[in-house]
């Protein structure tokens, strides 16, 4: 897809295609990879793969390799999978009753009938292609473009704020937080965002003399370039915009294969301290979204260019891969479980338990579809 078409389909602006093209290149990329993660390991592992499928439902077209796998696009863009020979279904579900009656030569081929560690590494094949995919992206868009770089200096200070409580002062250069050295502004805001109450200690030079400040992010309602609202932690400072101060910054193949993959961590580190916010207390769920959001987003995103939407598309795949790791059945990480669990008992989870754990998964994806799409709806009747 070229740039010219690219914005051409993003001048749609808030129509269907506006939103529909650019979340389609966003997910399509993403499931892509994902279900290539596992494919490529379960050739490696012998094992026959069956389909290969970007979407779910009716088949819109598609074709046999020279394997006997069938690749093919369907109709419901909300997804993929890969079904091996020896599944009873998209899920990876085990079909036992097809399985006892395998003969020798189609057990070699089964991913039923594989050890626990190759079914294992191709289920978190996956999720793994998901990070690297993020890491790929990350790294090209730093060779490329580079990455606009200001340093983390105080311009001014909101009044009432908790930078004002704490003490800083215009001018101040902050050096580390919580002993985390700090290389740039975002630096600082990835930090603060994450922390709001809680008490950081922060190092700043001030007129040469190094200082230490005791602050407490606030929570706030923010809005971005696009109208959505986030809460985030705030100390309530700007950025120091003078022509020393920002920068923009290069990197090597090297070390921008070590940026994208901190770049990756960030978001896993996000994403995980905003989920256990959650349980705590902290953050509202409501910041939970689906395919609507997404699509939402993925269109706002193209209208800023296509490098805004490979960034985009490569924090979803950080996102889908995470999701998948967690240990509910039906995921990558409820297959990992089970797979823990007969290692462990040298033995697997009889066939009614594992009947048992993919219902509760199952229970448990549809119950967050629901949620994620009305939080959906919601947002989309409040913005």
């Amino acid at each position: 897809m070229s740039f010219d078409i690219l914005g051409g389909l993003s001048s749609f602006g808030g129509g269907l295609a506006g939103y529909l093209v650019p979340f389609l290149f966003v997910l399509t990329i993403v499931v892509f990879f994902h279900e290539l993660g596992h494919f490529l390991v379960a050739r490696w592992c012998g094992v026959k793969v069956l389909a290969f499928s970007i979407g779910f439902g009716p088949e819109i077209v598609g074709f046999t390799d020279r394997y006997g796998t069938r690749w093919k696009l369907a109709a419901i863009p909300l997804g993929g999978y890969v079904k091996f020979f020896g599944d009873d279904n998209a899920a990876s579900v085990p079909d036992h009753a097809a399985a006892a009656g395998m003969s020798a030569e189609e057990r070699k081929v089964s991913f039923l009938h594989k050890p626990v560690g190759p079914r294992a590494a191709v289920v978190a094949a996956g999720p793994i292609a998901n990070f690297l995919l993020a890491i790929v992206i990350f790294a090209a868009i730093f060779m490329t473009v580079g990455k606009q770089v200001t340093t983390a200096r105080v311009d001014s200070i909101q009044p009432g704020s908790a930078a004002q409580a704490a003490g800083f002062q215009a001018g101040d250069l902050v050096l580390a937080i919580n002993g985390q050295k700090i290389d740039s502004f975002s630096d600082m805001q990835r930090i603060v965002s994450i922390s709001a109450g809680e008490t950081l200690t922060v190092e700043v030079e001030r007129g040469g003399v190094l200082t230490t400040l005791k602050a407490v992010p606030q929570m706030r309602e923010l809005k971005d370039n696009f109208g959505n609202v986030h809460r985030l932690g705030v100390l309530g400072i700007s950025r120091s915009m003078a022509p020393g101060d920002v920068k923009t910054q290069t990197y090597n193949p090297v070390s921008a294969v070590v940026a994208g993959a901190q770049e990756t961590w960030f978001v896993v580190d996000r994403t995980m301290s905003y989920i256990a916010g959650i349980f705590a207390g902290r953050e509202a769920a409501d910041q939970l979204g689906g395919p609507i959001r997404i699509a939402q987003v993925s269109g706002q995103v193209a209208t800023a260019g296509f490098v805004a939407l490979l960034h985009l598309t490569a924090v979803l795949s950080v996102s889908i891969g995470l999701l998948n790791l967690f240990p509910i059945p039906l995921l990558d990480g409820g297959h990992l479980l089970f797979y823990g669990i007969e290692a462990v008992r040298g033995r697997p989870l009889s066939e009614r338990a594992q009947d048992i754990g993919f219902r509760i998964g199952l229970a448990i994806v549809v119950m967050l579809m629901i949620f994620a799409t009305f939080n959906d709806i919601l947002h989309l009747a409040t913005s």
